[in-house]
């Protein structure tokens, strides 16, 4: 393995895409290297007793990366933490068997557990700010494992954790082994997390949503980091996700779970493309994608998954399935084996597509979506004056003490930014995190104060007004947050959570309040029931209906939704989505829909701004942005985006992907900011600052090298818009 590690930074290699599309058949017993059959799990809390696991049956073969996909609750994590010995307090595996390598894991004592956990499996966990030591330096804790397990001396571990944070990529490893985990970003703490699993040479990792908090471009780079390492080192890997995409992309055999059950699983190319179980079924129908039609509504499950502390019987799926029959109310389906290990658990199976054909997504049952249009922005020949109008908006912070030669140190969190958005008009802002969008939708709706610049809402400037002054215009511009569970007060009932604007505004009586709190409460299609409830006692996506019936209980005409959907679901993120979408075009509002999510935003937005570092490097119809985009970086997060499909990703050239690490705000690089991790950036680009310049219609770009050349004619009127068929893009313009 030290051979191995000579080689630095990882590279996806053309053997591990091959193994991915081969689509492996039934893991034979002597291949085995892990096996788990019909286990249950059972957590008492107080004086429920919860079952999260039930009668799961999984096998892993040597080499292979095994993904189990499912919605929140669904029994993903909890079976990964029964195979580590690592369930909650109150925990205990009930009954089945989890066999590692001719070893029972059921009832093996603590210490022999110890001696196993992190040395032969290893565990990749999601939020690597929490799982990382934050008092202690990176170095001593991914050269921890190897002193505990293998008995090595200080230096030799300390040699040993600089090999693999080379080996996953993580620059200058000797400077960073003196790190804390808070100097690193998000995308290098889980390279941390990934090295201190691999330090033993484990059989199996078990990388429990590994990329959920990152953006879509770290995303890609982690996945393929642990693709090449599972190929290169011969180790097995179970893959958690909810994200369809992730599992098309890098999982040779799928799990699809759902309620603390298996509901179907094959090798992943048999189960998208002839995909039995309607529960899959409707889980791949609910995903927004880059191809979906605008137009039409996005598919959602209905009904929420059943509740876990009560027993079921039966068909698990039942209430949300429209075939369900008698039998699937009564009695639990039995698992039904095809040729190639394809198996599923339905008593009303989707038919067997015709050869060389593939499954058609479920169909939202309404038509289509009304989509008020609204201007395109500056010069775009509409001579309507824009609802709101943002010009040359700054913000910076100071940090810390005082830099070289005494200078105070900030961040530069906002750069120059302008853009306007017209009536009924819907914006999104995309970019990865870091670059700037939040701090910009709290400056729209006058939460924070811009450095210089200004927000013009109506012709009429809301930029350094004293409360008193905003109190009228606070009404009109709204903030819809990303969490739900913080942004709602926890002493406070529904009821009272929807009148609060209403009294703060001095708006109607106590009755009228109240009234209106209901009619909001419809709007959202939740029960009358829940104004009586407080936020803990709501689901996810139902916090987030209340988050945005609590922005629209002023009637307000500007509405910034900031990563409105992020911490949902995929099928709740499809209610939420259509909601938004409907409640737009019904009252007229004018949004901003900020999120690092490309398919969310495709589907919301009439126009879109790319932001990268503070700057808008792009900004254009939803049409022309996403149709044929002319900026690198553009180029980048759209090439990182996953599609649910495992022949998809050959579609989009890798060479476009965006490598590396967003540059610091504090000192941002001169000229283009994205030039340190462009490769076509030249000696211009570090020495000039480039210009929005027209490419197209309404479409502008920041970039002396465009992947679509700019237009010297001045912007075509509103309508004419040029979508191009992408050929003209530059062809593996990033090494």
């Amino acid at each position: 393995m030290a051979k191995e590690m000579q080689s630095g930074a990882v590279r996806r290699t053309d053997a591990c895409d091959d193994a991915r599309q081969s689509s492996r058949g039934p893991v034979d017993e002597g291949d085995r290297v892990l096996t788990i059959r019909n286990l249950s799990v059972e957590i008492r809390r107080g004086g429920r007793l919860v079952r999260p696991v039930s009668g799961v049956s999984l096998a892993l073969a040597r080499g292979e990366t095994l993904g189990i996909v499912g919605e929140t609750g669904s029994g993903k994590s909890m079976t990964g933490l029964a195979v580590m010995g690592m369930l909650p307090a109150g925990g205990r595996v009930t009954g089945g068997s989890i066999d590692f390598a001719g070893r029972e894991l059921v009832g093996l004592p603590a210490a022999r557990y110890r001696a196993l956990r992190g040395n032969e499996i290893a565990m990749v966990f999601q939020d690597s700010m929490t799982a990382l030591n934050p008092t202690r330096r990176i170095g001593e804790q991914v050269a921890e494992p190897v002193r505990l397990h293998h008995g090595a001396s200080r230096k030799a571990a300390r040699e040993r954790a600089e090999e693999l944070l080379a080996l996953v990529g993580i620059p200058r490893p000797a400077e960073r082994m003196e790190d804390y985990p808070h100097q690193l970003s998000g995308g290098m703490r889980q390279r941390v997390m990934i090295a201190t699993a691999l330090v033993c040479e484990p059989k199996v990792v078990i990388a429990d949503e590994p990329t959920t908090a990152l953006d879509v471009t770290i995303q890609a780079e982690i996945l393929d980091l642990l693709d090449d390492l599972r190929s290169r080192l011969g180790m097995s890997m179970i893959l958690i996700t909810h994200d369809m995409g992730v599992i098309a992309r890098h999982s040779d055999r799928v799990a699809v779970m759902y309620a603390g059950q298996v509901a179907e699983t094959g090798p992943t190319a048999a189960l998208f493309d002839r995909t039995r179980h309607r529960y899959t079924h409707a889980l791949l129908s609910s995903i927004p994608s880059l191809t979906h039609d605008r137009g039409a509504e996005l598919f959602s499950i209905p009904g929420a998954p059943p509740d876990l502390t009560v027993a079921q019987a039966g068909c698990p799926f039942a209430p949300r399935c429209d075939a369900a029959g008698d039998r699937c109310r009564t009695e639990r389906p039995v698992p039904s084996r095809e040729p190639g290990g394809h198996t599923h658990a339905c008593w009303h199976p989707l038919p067997e597509p015709a050869a060389g054909a593939r499954l058609g997504p479920v169909v939202a049952p309404s038509a289509a979506v009304a989509r008020p249009r609204g201007g395109s922005g500056p010069g775009d020949g509409n001579d309507v004056a824009p609802r709101l109008r943002v010009v040359d908006l700054r913000r910076e912070y100071p940090v810390g003490g005082a830099g070289p030669f005494g200078r105070r140190r900030t961040v530069k969190a906002v750069s120059g930014v302008s853009f306007e958005v017209a009536a009924g008009e819907t914006f999104g802002l995309v970019g990865e995190s870091g670059c700037g969008k939040s701090s910009l939708g709290r400056m729209l709706v006058a939460l924070d104060r811009p450095t210089s610049g200004e927000v013009v809402f109506e012709g009429e400037s809301v930029t350094g007004r004293g409360s008193r002054a905003l109190g009228p215009r606070r009404a009109q511009l709204q903030m819809m947050f990303q969490d739900s569970n913080a942004s709602l007060d926890p002493r406070m009932r529904i009821a009272a959570i929807l009148r609060e604007p209403l009294a703060i505004q001095g708006a109607g009586t106590r009755a009228q309040r109240a009234a209106r709190a209901r009619e909001l409460l419809q709007d959202m299609g939740l029960p009358a029931g829940a104004l009586e409830r407080y936020p803990h006692e709501l689901s996810g996506g139902q916090r987030q209906r209340v988050g945005l019936a609590r922005a629209l209980a002023l009637e307000p005409k500007v509405l910034v939704a900031d990563e409105p959907v992020s911490a949902l679901d995929v099928s709740v993120r499809s209610q939420v989505l259509n909601l938004m979408s409907r409640v737009q075009a019904e009252r007229g509002l004018s949004s901003v829909v900020i999120s690092h999510d490309l398919a969310v935003v495709r589907y919301l937005a009439d126009r879109v701004g790319v932001m990268y570092l503070g700057k808008l490097v792009e900004i254009g119809t939803t049409e022309e942005v996403y149709g044929a985009a002319a900026h690198p970086y553009t180029a980048g997060l759209l090439a990182a985006v996953p599609e649910a499909h495992p022949g998809a990703p050959g579609s989009r050239a890798a060479g476009a992907r965006v490598r590396g690490e967003l540059p610091s705000p504090v000192d941002p690089p001169s000229g283009c900011r994205f030039r340190t991790r462009c490769a076509l950036a030249t000696d211009r680009c570090a020495a000039q600052e480039p210009p929005l310049s027209v490419v197209g219609g309404t479409h502008r770009v920041a970039c002396h090298h465009p992947l679509r050349p700019p237009h010297t004619t001045p912007s075509a009127p509103r309508g004419s818009h040029h979508h191009g068929s992408g050929e003209s893009q530059r062809e593996g313009w990033s090494a």
